[in-house]
């Protein structure tokens, strides 16, 4: 009678491995941002701004910030790609009545100031954080990052990366709506 050969288990180990990996990796690929980082500032008093002018632009002010209505700050630079590709989308919301006040990270001024020119203002005022210290602060990692925040003055929503179309749909103006809800 012929041997019966063992079969080892351990042939089949990396594939389970390799799909389980996958699996994984596959999951975290359907997540609405999967860049999104969590932020201690959510459902907290927006911190203060303190920034220098950008030529003569109106600047913003922690006062602005605590106005009883809803607005947004977005953290931007004229060297930032991704910045172009969501300005006209900061155009349509300004064009909708939303309040956008600016923070221009680490730039020249006259680049910042160009790029404003070029493209467009949509912020209703606009502050300089040319060492970066506003950025860290609120807890910035990267341009563009944007902050939807009520009239009491928290931060309902905190999104890095740049504002697509479907981003604006899907994320920004739910957020905008909540945050209008929000205040009181």
């Amino acid at each position: 009678m012929p041997a019966k050969k063992k079969i080892s288990y351990l042939i089949f180990v990396p594939p389970v491995i390799f799909f389980g990996l996958a699996a994984l990796f596959m999951t975290g690929l359907g997540r609405e941002n999967p860049n999104g980082l969590p932020s201690t500032l959510i459902g907290r008093n927006a911190p203060a701004l303190e920034v220098t002018p950008l030529g003569d632009l109106p600047q913003i002010n922690d006062a602005m910030l605590r106005a009883k209505s809803v607005k947004i700050v977005n953290y931007w630079a004229s060297w930032c790609l991704p910045c172009r590709v969501e300005h006209p989308n900061l155009i349509t919301l300004k064009n909708q009545g939303i309040q956008i006040y600016g923070v221009n990270y680490k730039d020249e001024k006259a680049n910042a100031l160009k790029f404003l020119s070029d493209l467009g203002n949509p912020f209703a005022a606009i502050g300089q954080d040319y060492d970066g210290r506003q950025a860290i602060e609120w807890g910035v990692y990267g341009v563009p990052e944007t902050f939807i925040i009520d009239g009491n003055g928290k931060i309902v929503l905190r999104f890095p990366g740049p504002i697509t179309k479907h981003v604006l749909e899907k994320t920004i103006l739910p957020a905008i709506k909540r945050a209008r809800e929000n205040t009181q």
